[in-house]
């Protein structure tokens, strides 16, 4: 466990460091910012390959690196940050939305059933149901904030999709507003949403095997990391 956790460290920093990397180049302006966010990005897609030493992940590295170092002198740089909120969250909803159809089961009737310690069908049916309406809670959350992202990076200023095309938009949003929206607010919402769930899960179903929130988040991680690589598949 201590050493999945170690393991997981460089993940965590880049993932961390992206939304705060890019609102700091929005609020710069610059082509070297942003590509210095675009290649923390890269460098998290990469990470599981990157820690194994496979010489294609350094490889993509560095011709992404040499690709991104070209295009910060360029004005596109910017637009680039456009499309990882919207992209993240679309596919993330997707998942959410992959998961209900059958043969597969639920993605949070899966958790619940791996915390509970037993196969999805043997859960109470109330607990169940519940988990199956949360999964598509879930992908209605991610979808709106994805549409949101993607109109909001059409209409922004001075470089959203339409401003840059030359095309005048009857509606506007500064760039800052939109990086403020897409870089951090997209993670308070997503974060309210997780805890207020939680808090009416709790009210709802009383007696589940965790005591508080941290034991809460404590027993997800100890699932340990090949639970939730195969939770995606």
């Amino acid at each position: 466990m201590a050493t999945a956790v170690v393991r997981a460290i460089p993940a965590i920093a880049l993932a961390v460091a992206y939304p705060l990397l890019a609102h700091w180049a929005t609020h710069d302006g610059g082509g070297v910012p942003a590509a210095i966010a675009m290649a923390d990005l890269v460098a998290l897609c990469l990470i599981a390959p990157l820690m194994q030493g496979q010489s294609w992940a350094w490889g993509v590295l560095v011709v992404s690196g040499a690709a991104l170092a070209r295009l910060a002198q360029t004005p596109y740089a910017q637009m680039l940050l456009l499309a990882p909120p919207m992209l993240f969250v679309g596919f993330v909803a997707w998942m959410f939305w992959r998961s209900l159809r059958p043969p597969r089961e639920p993605l949070i009737t899966r958790i619940v059933a791996a915390m509970e310690g037993c196969e999805p069908a043997a859960l109470p049916a109330p607990l169940y149901r519940y988990s199956r309406k949360l999964t598509a809670a879930w992908a209605y959350v991610m979808a709106a904030l994805a549409v949101a992202n993607g109109v909001l990076a059409l209409i922004a200023v001075p470089d959203g999709v339409l401003a840059r095309l030359g095309v005048a938009s009857p509606v506007t949003i500064g760039q800052e507003a939109w990086s403020l929206f897409a870089n951090l607010l997209n993670y308070g919402i997503v974060g309210g949403f997780f805890v207020g769930e939680y808090m009416l899960r709790r009210w709802l179903f009383p007696h589940r095997p965790y005591r508080h929130f941290f034991d809460f988040l404590r027993q997800m991680a100890a699932l340990g990391p090949r639970f939730w690589r195969g939770l995606f598949d």
